[in-house]
This record gives C-alpha cells, structure tokens and sequence, in this order.
C-alpha cells in the first residue's frame, strides 16, 4: 500500500513510518520542520519538505496514496493561549487542507490524529461519548478538525479514524522546545544541572502513553473495519500521575537532587486530564507494554546520546501581556 504521512520528521508522524516501512509499504511524507528534527524522517520514506497548509502541493503529492495519517501538528495546546493564529492555522487548515486532498485523490482511509485537548474540564476519565468542551485554541482547533473531517467523509465517502493519542513520550519526541513536551523538558533541564520548572502546584494529573505502545494500536487503526467513523482514545489510563510526581521519577532515575522551581499557573490548563483505553482495548485489543518508568528511562537514554540542548525560541508570541509565562516572555529556559 502507499501511505502518506504528514509531519513524518516529527515524533509520532517518524515512527509511524518506520513501521510501515517494515511492513514493507511504501510511505511518502511532508513535513514543514516547524516541530521535528530531520534525522528522525527514516531512510526509505519519499521526503518532501512541504507545509500542509498549500492544499495544492497535497493535491499532487497525495495522487496514489491508498492511506492518509495526518499527525501534522504545532501541537502547543499552553501556547495556543498566547499564539492562537499560527496554531490554528497549522491544526485547521492543514486538516482541512489534506482532507480536501484525499477526498479529491479517492484515497480509501483518513487517520486523523486529534488530542485528548478536544475533551477539556470533562469529568476523568474522559471516554469517547463525552461531548468534548475544550478550553483553549489548540483543542477548539483540534475538534473543530474532527468535525470538518465527519462532515465532509460522510458526503463525499471516504472512511476515517479519530485516534486522540494522550501525552506521548519516548524517543525522538523534540527536547530542546521550551513550549511543550513536559517530560522532555525536565529531562532537558535536569541534564543541563538545572531545576525542572512547574505551573501552578504540580497538582495537575496527567497519563504519559510510550510511543510504540501508540505506533501498536495506530498500525491496526490502517486496516480494521470496525473502527470506521469512531473516535478512539489511544494510549493507557493505568498510571495517573502528578506532574510533581513526574518530575520526582525523572529526578530519581538520573540520581538528581530535586528542588522544582514553581511559577504561576497557565490560563485555560485543565487540572484533570486522563483518557479511558477501554474502546481501544475492546475493538483494537489494547494493552500497554511499556510503564511510565520504563517510557522515561528510553527517553532519558536518547537525550543523553544526543546530548542536552538549549532551548529555542523558535515560535513567536503573539500576545504578551501580564498573563503570558515568564518562561516565554523572558526566555528564561
């Protein structure tokens, strides 16, 4: 089969293509390198350096193509409070942009992969029958997606897949990026021999999924007939965990002498945010191969071998005002 990839350079989007390449397919991908690192996009995928956004460049790029996965993403659900145009435009309109083109190419499935962001101040576990109340741009941008991919699947035929992965970790995932990817960063600072920063009281519970237990389930997403038109969560509900906590396990396994810096909350974070696998587990036969322990201890040995990083301000603020974190607005990361 040929699947196409957006944001193949990308965490998810790389080793999803790995996969597939081993399965002997052949992948095809874009990637504009707002969020990943070259060297993640693997040696036998069809590169193109393209934003999702230029519906045209899709058009071409996505003759052929049988599957779509579109995991492209400015995934930046805390920014998208202070930057909500470039977020929007690279959630909603590159899912737009390559839902028109797949439809246009007959392409048989769509894989859209949305964010647990889509269910906001929702009572935990959040299951897939809630009515999803998102509580900033980039949720409102990621179910806002899902909703254009439904309407417009269900007039013009094409099958589709809502996968909502939760907080992936693991290697690959971009370390030296001072707006998301919690875990990275603590692993990034702590590295550094720099205390690990945290909003509000580190209260906030949140479930960490390793990625190949995502790149399992998002395989079988490709070729099973009972999960069309479904919307499904995708990662574990087992280990339910502070952020104080995480950063107590990321101290424990590089022996660091753990003192957080505390710095105000976030507007818009949801306290609570934890998704049920028991639909995955039900249609997909999900089970969870990797604890946070051991996702954490992968993720510590990549960024080690890569060596710790500055952090790069490579996004712009497009709101600054006396709500915007001091991380950001004073770059002290």
């Amino acid at each position: 089969m040929k699947i196409f990839i957006s944001g193949v350079a990308g965490f998810l989007g790389s080793h999803l293509a790995d996969r597939f390449i081993e399965r002997n397919h052949h992948v095809v991908g874009c990637d504009n390198l707002i969020g990943g690192y070259m060297d993640n996009v693997p040696n036998d995928v069809e590169f193109i350096q393209s934003d999702c956004t230029d519906f045209y460049k899709m058009k071409e790029l996505l003759k052929g193509v049988d599957i779509v996965y579109h995991t492209a993403a400015t995934a930046y659900e805390g920014l998208s409070v202070f930057s909500p145009h470039i977020v929007t435009r690279n959630i909603v309109d590159s899912a737009v942009s390559m839902i028109s083109a797949s439809i246009s190419n007959k392409v048989e499935r769509f894989v859209l992969c949305s964010s647990m962001a889509r269910y906001g101040t929702n009572e935990v576990p959040f299951t897939e029958d809630m009515t999803p109340k998102p509580q900033d741009p980039y949720g409102i941008g990621k179910y806002t997606s899902e909703l254009m991919l439904k309407n417009l699947c269900e007039v013009h035929g094409m099958d589709y897949v809502v996968a909502v992965p939760h907080n992936i970790i693991g290697p690959r995932q971009k370390y030296d990026d001072p707006y998301r990817n919690v875990a990275s960063i603590m692993i990034n600072m702590m590295l550094q021999g720099r205390q690990p920063v945290i909003y509000g009281d580190g209260k906030q519970k949140r479930c960490f999924s390793f990625i190949q237990d995502d790149v399992d389930i998002l395989e079988k997403i490709c070729f099973e007939n009972n999960v069309v038109g479904e919307v499904i969560n995708i990662g574990p509900d087992e280990e339910f965990v502070t952020i104080n906590e995480l950063a107590e396990i990321i101290a424990d396994l590089l022996s660091f002498d753990l003192n957080p810096t505390y710095m105000p909350g976030r507007p818009q974070e949801v306290f609570l945010a934890n998704c049920s696998a028991n639909k995955a587990r039900k249609l997909l036969d999900y089970k969870t191969k990797y604890s946070l322990r051991e996702g954490l201890g992968e993720m510590i040995k990549y960024i080690k071998d890569r060596g710790p990083k500055e952090f790069k301000y490579h996004l712009d603020l497009e709101i600054v005002n006396d709500k915007t974190p001091k991380t950001w607005s004073e770059k002290l990361f």
